[in-house]
């Protein structure tokens, strides 16, 4: 059985041309755009487009200037393409911030908000789930082309390939899997129960500036320089996860789609093309304060499950940069946060710790705190992760 390839191409920074070229570079090592999706097909393009819409210069999405290439050599192609996120937004237009509307427009390309066309019921046995609402845009679709992001997660550790295909449920359900699935093992099965309904046939990653620390949305910028493109959902993130010097298989999506045949995760089953892992591995790469995986095997059940409570990250609201803009009250799915005398207020005994507002917090107004013993963790953490990297 032939290895899945994952391509690995360097590029500088986002100049329109560098990026196209880039792009068909990582195609063509693969075997080329064809080899992947029929000419003169309807395509749906899986953007990372998290809410609240920010402006791309920060990071927090796939880059239009990145995704407008993409969609550039799909219309070279004669392809049919609708691109879409299910966003929530107060704009009227929530993809006007972040440049996409007018990038699409440029191209004449339908961009949309997924509950724009509805979600429709499928069923289907998963692990954790028996049905799902799937956007009707990639039901429809003939293929799905998936377009993350390089981030860190403060929840998951890792947000790549497999987890953005989580926002193609509607936004109710995903709070209402937040309430159900608290532990990261468990939210992550779930999240590859959804990959399973709709698996792309192609995921082209934004790796030219990533994201570090406590992403998705409150971490700090990191320039990688890289795209990583292939047909597997799980290949990508291993060997993305593995160029942030992360073990792959510590990452529960990676490990639970790994373990269900949804794709390779284990690097020694991947065909690497293009660069290779050590020549743009990136030293010193911040991880989220959570990355509990190096744990999650390495030490009986007991002990896990102590670990893993004294590892939560709190969330904690900094009066002074709170805008009072009610996006953290909006979206948690415990109503845990209140406004109080123009400040978001947390009540702790409610909350679930899923960083839902952390993630949605545009102005930082959210540090996340651990406690005495999950610092001390994290020291070691940090210690194993450094003599890794000088030994791989």
């Amino acid at each position: 059985m032939d290895k899945p390839k994952v391509s690995i191409v360097r590029i500088e920074d986002y100049n329109s041309e560098e990026i196209y070229q880039a792009i068909k570079q990582s195609l063509q090592l693969l075997g080329g755009l064809d080899k992947f999706v029929k000419p003169k097909s309807k395509i749906f393009v899986k953007i990372n487009h998290i809410s609240p819409p920010s402006p791309a210069e920060k990071g927090l999405v796939t880059h239009p200037a990145f995704t407008k290439e993409v969609l550039r050599l799909l219309k070279e192609r004669g392809h049919e393409v609708v691109v879409g996120d299910d966003i929530q937004s107060k704009e009227e237009d929530g993809f006007l911030i972040s440049d996409y509307r007018q990038a699409c427009e440029e191209l004449g390309v339908l961009l949309i908000n997924l509950k724009e066309k509805g979600f429709k019921e499928v069923e289907f046995q998963g692990r954790l789930l028996d049905k799902v609402y799937l956007s009707q845009a990639c039901l429809e679709a003939d293929y799905i082309i998936n377009l993350p992001k390089l981030k860190t997660h403060s929840f998951t550790i890792y947000t790549g390939a497999v987890k953005n295909m989580y926002g193609i449920i509607p936004y109710g359900l995903r709070l209402k899997y937040h309430r159900q699935y608290i532990r990261n093992d468990d939210f992550s099965q779930m999240l590859v129960d959804v990959l399973s309904c709709a698996p792309p046939q192609l995921n082209i990653m934004d790796g030219i500036m990533a994201m570090e620390g406590e992403g998705p949305s409150a971490g700090n910028l990191r320039k990688t320089g890289l795209i990583l493109a292939s047909p597997d959902a799980v290949a990508l993130d291993a060997v993305a996860t593995k160029i942030m010097s992360l073990n792959p298989l510590d990452i529960f999506t990676t490990y639970y789609a790994h373990n269900r045949g949804l794709g390779m995760g284990r690097i020694e089953g991947i065909e690497v093309v293009g660069e290779t892992i050590p020549d743009v591995q990136v030293k010193n790469f911040k991880h989220s304060a959570i990355a509990v995986g190096l744990f999650r095997r390495k030490l009986p059940s007991f002990l896990y499950a102590y670990f893993q409570e004294q590892l939560v990250l709190i969330p904690r609201i900094k009066k002074e940069k709170c805008t009072a803009c009610l996006e953290c009250i909006e979206i948690c799915p415990m109503e845990a946060l209140q406004l109080h005398q123009d400040t978001a207020v947390l009540n702790r005994r409610k909350c679930i710790y899923c960083m839902c507002c952390h993630e949605v917090c545009r102005y930082n107004s959210i540090e996340l705190k651990k406690r005495f013993i999950g610092r001390i963790v994290q020291v070691i953490y940090n210690a194993y992760h450094k003599l890794s990297f000088l030994f791989s």
